[in-house]
This record gives structure tokens, C-alpha cells and sequence, in this order.
């Protein structure tokens, strides 16, 4: 039992040395500072490393992170919204960029464990929205464009809402085990 505690000690450890580096700092003087007109505001957060179902639904919010990290199985029997803008690093000036990631790595991104997500429904409304590194149960429904599956597998099916979606979504790296289609 104590050796499986150390190794759950050490895991977490790592995977929060693994994201430490990845927080931003806001710009000098635009923190608190709210936007002007119909902008949206800007998303600055660093990652989210979660091992619990309420903090998977808060982090993959219009307010929550850039990369969400699960640290475990998650069962969620309520239908999930990946939805926001977020950038990759969240560094504004990178890509928009929202990740999923399914699993656990070592310090020279070996992947040292994977996990399965559950939940009945995942609406992707973030652009360029990855599902990396374990197991989705269910289906997903894709709202906008650039959605990638790489080194993971969603148990389900992939509805895009428009042909533009599924053209630009790439699933070739990883697994379907539905069927991938323009929700008719």
C-alpha cells in the first residue's frame, strides 16, 4: 500500500513540475481591465490538472484553461461543453488551442499512464480542440473547426456540425470506434 501511495505521490509531482512552466503572466496594465464593446475577453490561465469531475466541467468551460489534465478515470453523467477561446501556452500571440489531455508523462514525455473519460455527450466548441492520450466514452459533437484526436480513442461516434468542420478535423493519429459523419 505504501508503495502504491509513493508512486501516486510521485506521479502527481511530476505532472505538476510538467505544467508549473506552462502559467503566463497577464500584459502590464491590462489585468482587471475589461474589454471594450462586443470583444470577448481574453482568456490568460495557465493549466488545469484535475482529479475530480466538478473541476473537469469547470476547466473545460468558456472560463477555464487552455490544457486540462486528468489525473484519473472520470465518469461525468452530464453532457460536457468544451467551449472559449483560448491560445496555445496561452501566449495571445500563439495558435488557439484547447487540449485534452488523457494521461500521465515523465519528465521526457513518456506516457506513464492513461485514462478513460465518460459521459453520455462532449460538444467541442473551442477551435482547435485535441483529445490526447486515453479514452473518450461517448459522442462528440463537433462545433467548429481544427478538432484532433492523436494517440487516443473515443468510444462512440464524431458528429461534425458542417463538412468545413470535418474537413478541417484531423483523426488520422488516433481511433473511432463509431462513425465520423456530417450530423444530418
Amino acid at each position: 500500500m505504501k508503495k502504491k501511495v509513493l508512486i501516486l505521490l510521485t506521479a502527481l509531482a511530476l505532472v505538476a513540475a510538467l505544467f508549473a512552466g506552462c502559467a503566463s503572466q497577464p500584459k502590464e496594465g491590462t489585468e482587471g481591465q475589461q474589454p471594450s464593446g462586443d470583444q470577448e475577453p481574453e482568456a490568460m490561465t495557465s493549466a488545469s490538472i484535475v482529479n475530480d469531475e466538478t473541476a473537469f466541467v469547470k476547466a473545460i468551460g468558456r472560463d477555464g484553461t487552455w490544457i486540462i489534465a486528468t489525473l484519473k478515470d472520470l465518469e461525468i453523467d452530464q453532457d460536457l461543453v468544451v467551449e472559449g477561446e483560448f491560445h496555445d501556452k496561452d501566449n495571445a500571440s500563439s495558435d488557439l488551442y484547447r487540449k485534452i489531455a488523457l494521461y500521465a508523462q515523465d519528465d521526457d514525455r513518456n506516457v506513464t499512464a492513461r485514462y478513460k473519460l465518460t459521459a453520455p455527450k462532449l460538444t467541442v466548441k473551442s477551435p482547435n480542440t485535441k483529445i490526447q492520450g486515453g479514452t473518450f466514452v461517448g459522442d462528440v459533437y463537433v462545433e467548429s473547426e481544427g478538432f484532433s484526436v492523436e494517440d487516443a480513442t473515443i468510444e462512440g461516434n464524431v458528429y461534425f456540425a458542417t463538412k468545413e468542420y470535418q474537413d478541417s478535423a484531423n483523426l488520422d493519429s488516433g481511433t473511432v470506434t463509431g462513425e465520423a459523419k456530417v450530423q444530418e
